[in-house]
């Protein structure tokens, strides 16, 4: 953290460098959330790169007392928005798993499962809580200011969450079609 906080400082007194070495910090981790707030890897690489331009430009902006990962995802969950309600594909319509975008940033294992099931049967700010603190080992309060909700909101979606995918996976391996 100290680490980053040198890099930040940096970056605002004006080191391209550090500011690239920050991008290097997070492209990956933030890529791979966009994937699945995105209807198409291509998609999540423009929101990122938007994501990461926002940040250059009101790096300024930036308050220390919060982690720059929450500032970070916040960005990226806008940018997201809007382009989401540009292109308006639903997960649901993708109707081949191939051109799942969600697909390119995972293995095919049960527990990567579990992700590709909780994008389906969760709606977006409830799969962004879950992703956030499963994935990125977010605390409760970074994952209610990037999402831009309550912490009661998020501890109670997140206890819901886990609920319906244990559901939808005890569903999975007993075989039933029938929604619980």
């Amino acid at each position: 953290m100290n680490d980053e906080l040198q890099l930040i400082n940096a970056a605002k007194a004006g080191s391209a460098d550090a500011f690239a070495d920050l991008v290097k910090l997070y492209r990956v981790r933030l890529l791979r959330f966009l994937l699945t707030r995105c209807s198409s890897f291509a998609d999540a690489e423009d929101v990122l790169q938007d994501t990461m331009i926002a940040a250059y430009r009101y790096l300024h902006s930036y308050d220390p007392r919060w982690r720059f990962s929450t500032w970070l995802y916040r960005i990226a969950i806008r940018n997201a928005q809007k382009v989401r309600s540009e292109n308006v594909v639903e997960f649901s319509d993708l109707s081949d798993a191939e051109s799942d975008p969600l697909l390119h940033c995972i293995a095919q294992s049960e527990t990567e499962n579990l992700w590709v099931s909780a994008r389906r049967v969760l709606n977006d700010d409830v799969f962004a809580a879950t992703w956030l603190r499963y994935a990125e080992d977010m605390s409760i309060s970074d994952i209610s200011k990037a999402l831009d909700r309550s912490d009661s909101w998020t501890k109670v979606n997140l206890l819901r969450a886990r609920k319906t995918l244990d559901t939808e996976m005890n569903r999975k391996s007993t075989g039933s079609k029938a929604y619980g």
